[in-house]
């Protein structure tokens, strides 16, 4: 949604502010004034805000005027309707809430729709590895986590299939491999042990007419049928291992049960052969995917990246833009500058999340408290333009008292890009029901 105009009254004064649809600068304010607006702006979206009138337009195109009159009854007319549609929006108390309309409350809408300096500055910081993803060869990132969740979801029918669980087939294989490790190790046990019974006894044999004529000769024949022998019980302990192994496997299929995996679901898998088998075949598709998600993106969890893949999209394409705007501006920053591309990144993504606020998918306007307060002057410009080119979907509103963005904001207004609202310099002398902030 986007807001059109606002009146405020506060007793015998009257505000009135006309948004841009995009963005709108409202300059020249303190912070008790920014603060106060931004409780009016997300306030009037609630249910007890009295003197505050809201002219918006939905998403849907629809545009709806909410009446708060300070001691009568508040209302919401359909514009275009000219039909009174409060009921449509009334709480379970009877007042009129537009956010409760879409299953928001009012911390949650603070929460969302406002970002000041600090917000900018800690969102930044969690947004690190949004960034990290976003440096990646995207075509290859989401062609990796598109492998993942298709073989996650043949894993998932495979199982279901013979009536298991996708955790089954990563059991059913640990136990497998380790019984393989036991009948190799066995295996080649069985086989020293008869070399080694043949070596020993040879250089018995041998060692016993070697001692008769030469007692110093017949030592390393009978040191070779030692350490053949000492060979043959080592791998005996190899044996022993694997054995334990496997019981280890085993013992965790069965008591562990690997979120509810049984050991009579495991005998009832191992007897159906050619479902054990395509399982097996799933499973390892999705290790394969998996290890291809692990080198594309590193140790980030696939239904993470998809959850947030609007805001990693969307930070591919800032960095895309801020490298362009480098080449045309001199003053752009440089985006390898950590700090630079994490402001950058966080204001996107902030923007993207006023998109889906509501239950509906309504977006609401994103309400920018001084974000930029503190920066060095050459950064500003630059993060003024990437504003000034995301703005619009959500709608921005960027209350500041800081004349670099004020003069940057004047210039914008001239080319119908923005809306800068400035107090008028005789608003302290005019009378009261006169006072109001112009364009």
């Amino acid at each position: 949604m986007r807001f059109e105009r606002m009146v405020i009254e506060a007793g015998s004064n009257t505000f009135s502010l006309a948004m841009h649809p995009r963005l709108t600068i409202i300059a020249g304010l303190g912070q008790v004034e920014r603060e106060g607006l931004c409780g009016e702006l997300i306030g009037a979206l609630g249910s007890s805000c009295a003197g505050v009138h809201l002219e918006l337009v939905s998403d849907q195109g629809r545009r709806l005027a909410v009446f708060r009159p300070d001691g009568a009854r508040h209302r919401v007319v359909d514009i275009d309707e000219a039909t009174d549609v409060s009921d449509e929006f009334r709480n379970a108390d009877g007042a009129i809430s537009l956010l409760e309309h879409e299953g928001i409350d009012l911390r949650k809408a603070r929460r969302a729709m406002r970002l000041n300096r600090a917000d900018l500055v800690s969102t930044a910081a969690s947004d690190r590895l949004v960034g990290s993803l976003a440096e990646r060869d995207q075509t290859e990132l989401w062609s990796a986590a598109a492998r993942v969740r298709v073989t996650d979801e043949q894993l998932q029918a495979e199982a279901e299939a013979v009536g298991s669980a996708p955790e089954d087939a990563e059991v059913i294989d640990r136990i497998e491999r380790r019984h393989n490790t036991l009948e190799a190790a066995a295996e080649t046990h069985t086989r020293l042990r008869r070399f080694a019974v043949l070596v020993a006894g040879a250089a018995c044999v041998l060692s016993v007419p070697v001692a008769a004529i030469d007692p110093m000769k017949a030592g390393p024949l009978l040191a070779i049928g030692a350490l053949m022998t000492t060979l043959a019980f080592l791998y005996r302990s190899r044996v022993s291992r694997a054995e334990r192994a496997e019981q280890e496997a085993l013992e965790a299929a069965g008591a562990d049960s690997y979120l509810g995996f049984q050991v009579q679901r495991v005998n009832g898998l191992v007897n159906n052969q050619q479902g054990r088998r395509r399982l097996l075949a799933a499973a390892e598709e999705h290790r394969e995917a998996a290890s291809r998600w692990i080198a594309a993106a590193g140790d980030v969890s696939v239904d993470w990246a998809l959850e947030h893949h609007e805001q990693i999209v969307g930070a591919a394409k800032l960095r895309a833009d801020m490298r362009s705007l480098g080449a045309m501006s001199s003053t752009a920053p440089d985006m390898d500058e950590d700090a630079t591309a994490a402001l950058a990144q966080a204001l996107i993504g902030r923007m993207a999340g006023a998109r889906r606020i509501g239950a509906s998918t309504e977006s609401f306007p994103i309400i920018l408290d001084e974000p930029f307060v503190g920066l060095e002057p050459t950064m500003k410009p630059a993060l003024l333009e990437l504003l000034s080119r995301t703005a619009g979907s959500p709608q921005a509103i960027l209350l500041t008292d800081d004349e670099d963005v004020a003069s940057w904001a004047r210039l914008e207004a001239l080319a119908g890009e923005l809306t800068i609202l400035e107090p008028t310099p005789h608003a302290q002398d005019a009378p009261a029901s006169d006072q109001h902030i112009v364009a």
